[in-house]
């Protein structure tokens, strides 16, 4: 693991993990609930996210012109990337198409055929994802891969997510087991210090 993608999962762990009872968007109850934004609209985190997502990217051999996401989980991933990037673009996926000005369910980068990456910051159910995914390609973009900042690994998400996808390959940046274990490792560590 290189020393961004170790402090990102350390930032994670202590800033945006919580343990407690938690209803998700699913409807379903959880004993934990991860909130990435905590992370990655910081500025450490936001640096950090578009470098491992970056990394992640060049690891896995896309070659993307633009990175894009529904809004709002992926909104500081997009913006990250293409700030450390300096060549990839960003496109927001809106919920819903707007209903003034140019009506456009895709915002920012807008080149039909080209060669995009999806992401998003939690992949619990893949319903986001899965959004983003339908919408891109409506829009005429190629998916050439699909990221998320951590996977849940419940709900039957990733293979949702991979089924959508397809052919393009689904992969997460961590799951929720190791941003549980980190956390529960600074808390010992912190008592520990105590």
């Amino acid at each position: 693991m290189s020393p961004a993608r170790e402090e990102l999962l350390r930032l994670l762990a202590a800033n945006s993990f919580r343990l407690g009872e938690f209803k998700l968007s699913s409807g379903r109850m959880s004993d934990y609930y991860i909130d990435c934004r905590t992370t990655t609209l910081a500025a450490t985190g936001a640096q950090l996210t578009g470098q491992v997502f970056l990394e992640e990217i060049r690891r896995q051999a896309w070659r993307a012109d633009a990175i894009g996401g529904l809004t709002l989980g992926a909104d500081p991933i997009v913006t990250a990337v293409a700030i450390t990037s300096g060549t990839i673009d960003g496109f927001l996926v809106r919920k819903a198409e707007k209903q003034h000005g140019m009506a456009r369910t895709i915002e920012g980068f807008q080149k039909k055929g080209a060669p995009v990456v999806i992401v998003d910051d939690v992949c619990t159910t893949g319903s986001s994802t899965i959004q983003a995914i339908e919408a891109a390609r409506e829009f005429g973009f190629e998916i050439v891969g699909v990221m998320c900042l951590v996977e849940r690994e419940e709900a039957g998400g990733r293979a949702r997510v991979e089924r959508a996808a397809a052919p393009a390959p689904f992969t997460a940046i961590f799951t929720a087991a190791d941003v549980r274990r980190q956390h529960l490792a600074l808390g010992q560590l912190s008592s520990a210090v105590r």
